[in-house]
């Protein structure tokens, strides 16, 4: 009885909350649009807080629990994971380009309303994209479970924790419009990635996985055109929130400085290790000493994965 009336109270306390930060939300950002009222997970900001907050709870303390216990393989739930995950990413490259054709869209300036119907089909699109983001999280947790600690840097949780924040958001007051472009982009690189991903965990395909180093040079442009199309809308406005599109320059080029610092320790670094030119030693290679190239095996699953 005790138990119930907790939970009862619990349960009270938890909707009162809710409530009061769903208005703190509506009076930040103005009404929400009406058009995604109902859908799944969008009306409350709580469960993708919950889940979000649950994500970062399993990361640090998985990578507890598994400090002193064997890394799993995970070898072929990886390969369904990767390629569930660039067969939806497929569909959202297909749909994206489909429904923004449909509704005839504006390359330079979209905005939310004047596409009709079209409007709604990429508003369902980004649903999708949304939930993607959740998806994801299981990339976090595959390295948990594999011990892959090296790879749970502060790019990688930063991005998935802060994206599916994000979208949660931008689904509920621009669902369509000027925001159908970052995800188009950013499925067409997801088709590459996990495809990559997929491949990688498969020892026969090594030797043709030359290519990670430009997936994060692609994910480098990705970002730039993004950047660029979003002020685009601010220099020649169409009636997209100018808000919205401040956020989004400044929440990218956060990411452009993360990827950035990414590429350069991940990729320069290894290349200067890798032709023998150790810069700490300069005196070796003066003297015509320098280590012998030892090749890197493409694909190998220690590299770092960020997205």
């Amino acid at each position: 009885m005790f138990l119930f009336l907790y939970f009862f109270y619990f349960q009270e306390q938890l909707e009162a909350f809710d409530k009061q930060f769903n208005g703190f939300l509506d009076y930040l950002f103005g009404p929400r649009d009406t058009r995604v009222r109902g859908w799944f997970m969008l009306d409350s900001c709580l469960p993708t807080m919950s889940l979000t907050l649950l994500y970062l709870l399993i990361v640090w303390l998985g990578t507890i629990y598994m400090k002193n216990r064997p890394a799993y393989s995970l070898k072929g739930v990886l390969i369904a994971y990767n390629f569930s995950v660039t067969m939806l990413s497929l569909y959202m490259l297909i749909e994206l380009i489909a429904s923004t054709w449909e509704g005839a869209y504006n390359l330079q300036c979209q905005n939310l309303h004047s596409a009709g119907e079209a409007d709604t089909r990429v508003a369902k699109v980004l649903w999708w994209y949304y939930f993607s983001k959740l998806i994801e999280f299981l990339d976090t947790i595959f390295f948990v479970l594999r011990k892959k600690n090296n790879q749970i840097t502060f790019l990688h949780v930063y991005h998935h924790a802060s994206m599916f924040n994000i979208w949660w958001c931008v689904l509920n007051w621009i669902p369509c419009g000027q925001s159908f472009f970052g995800p188009t982009l950013n499925s067409f690189i997801h088709v590459l990635m996990y495809s990559y991903y997929g491949l990688s965990t498969i020892p026969s395909m090594h030797k043709y996985l030359w290519w990670k180093k430009y997936l994060t040079q692609a994910q480098l442009i990705q970002f730039l055109l993004t950047i660029t199309h979003t002020l685009s809308a601010a220099v020649v406005p169409c009636g997209f929130p100018m808000g919205c599109l401040m956020f989004q320059s400044s929440y990218m080029a956060t990411l452009v400085i993360l990827f950035l610092n990414f590429y350069v320790q991940t990729y320069k670094k290894k290349l200067s290790k890798e032709d023998g030119w150790i810069t700490a030693d300069i005196k070796d290679i003066k003297n015509g000493y320098h280590n012998g190239y030892t090749a890197a095996t493409n694909g190998s699953t220690s590299k770092q994965k960020a997205q």
